[in-house]
């Protein structure tokens, strides 16, 4: 409900209750201001956790200094608009495991214990992914790849150590991450090499062991490649042909002001649900920034201009480039309206600017808006418009 309606289309709601409507002036009582203002705030959503309840987890990542205690302004922001949180970094194999039997569980321990305290699930990401993995776990002592069995074997132990450790407090995981290249084919990472594709089953296998009623996912980008999605289709699939649980498919959406294209976004979402798993929006943000892959500017030696084409809002948004932000968002969020029956969670990755990634990456050192809350953890224009998406169905 629109607060901004005129007065008289509450007229009727009052009408002959203690001659409310006669006792009082519509254009001007302060009774009907704060009882406008009541309605209003009873139909729309409070956060953005209210857009979707109760079917749609909607989440933020954070990272280790948001969960202890450091950063004291994402707790208000997280109790308000969140009901799950991922934490960014500590979960991955090379933080919980850096010496192969030596598990260091404190900043990952924390991050299960701010979420319990303020009322969040946590989503385990990521147990088994070829990057930020520790150095040992593909070698032996010699620094040759290890055989099928001990690397088998390793992955077994990581999981059930870890799952088993938060089992009943972590309510899924991201079992395996980005195993699947854009065009379709496997990865050909350590664990792909080593093992082939089996390595995917055998970590879905020891997660489930370690916690039963744990939710269990695949997580990947480019999900809107149209290759790309069948492959993982397939792989969903096979995975339930053979009873390995599997619940959902987690499409990271490191979206841009032009890239994807939404309807073979939203042809994912389809396919995902056809193969009998739920979908997740995961990793969301919305890069502002040229792409340096797409770059056809100054030319890459003139490290001056290309430094400057690169990183154009180093002082702030103009008002075209904040519209386009605003209207993707909108865009979005309107397709997880529509698909919200095939959806079961949507994640950020990060909460305000000031922390994101992409302010490092593909090229360090720029200044990149991709979030709701901006760098002083102010809510941008764009959340109060999403959060009234609701009032559209």
């Amino acid at each position: 409900m629109n607060v901004r309606k005129s007065s008289s289309f509450f007229a009727p709601l009052l009408r002959g209750r203690a001659g409310v409507s006669e006792a009082f002036s519509f254009s001007t009582s302060p009774f009907l201001i704060l009882l406008l203002f009541a309605l209003s705030l009873s139909a729309s959503a409070q956060g953005l956790r209210d857009v979707f309840a109760p079917d749609v987890l909607v989440g933020v990542a954070l990272n280790q200094w948001q969960t202890n205690g450091q950063d004291g302004r994402t707790t208000a922001i997280v109790r308000r608009h969140f009901n799950c949180i991922t934490p960014e970094n500590v979960m991955k194999s090379g933080p919980l495991q850096p010496v192969e039997g030596q598990f260091n569980f404190r900043q990952a321990d924390e991050v299960v214990e701010y979420a319990e305290a303020n009322g969040q699930q946590v989503i385990g990401h990521c147990l088994v992914w070829h990057s930020q993995a520790p150095s040992w776990f593909f070698k032996d002592d010699a620094g040759k790849p290890v055989s099928a069995e001990v690397l088998r074997e390793r992955i077994r132990r990581h999981i059930t150590t870890v799952v088993s450790r938060y089992r009943g407090r972590v309510h899924g995981w991201d079992v395996v991450n980005e195993a699947i290249e854009d065009d379709g084919s496997f990865r050909r990472s350590p664990l792909y090499n080593i093992l082939g594709e089996d390595f995917i089953e055998v970590a879905f296998r020891a997660a489930h062991e370690a916690d039963p009623d744990a939710e269990l996912y695949y997580n990947d980008y480019s999900m809107s490649l149209p290759r790309k999605r069948e492959a993982v289709c397939r792989l969903v699939r096979r995975l339930k042909e053979r009873g390995v649980r599997i619940d959902a498919v987690g499409m990271q959406s490191h979206l841009s002001l032009h890239h994807p294209d939404l309807r073979e976004y939203e042809t994912t979402m389809d396919s995902l649900a056809a193969a009998g798993v739920k979908v997740m929006v995961t990793e969301l943000d919305v890069s502002v920034l040229p792409s340096p892959w797409g770059f056809n500017g100054a030319d890459v030696a003139q490290n001056f201009d290309y430094q400057k084409a690169m990183n154009p809002y180093t002082e702030g948004l103009p008002d075209s480039i904040s519209a386009r932000f605003e209207q993707r968002y909108l865009d979005l969020f309107r397709i997880y309206r529509r698909h919200r029956n095939q959806l079961s969670r949507i994640t950020f990755w990060g909460l305000s600017d000031a922390q994101s990634w992409l302010n490092g990456f593909p090229i360090k050192g720029r200044t990149d808006y991709p979030l709701l809350w901006d760098r002083d953890y102010q809510a941008k224009p764009v959340l109060q418009r999403i959060m009234q998406l609701k009032d559209e169905d």
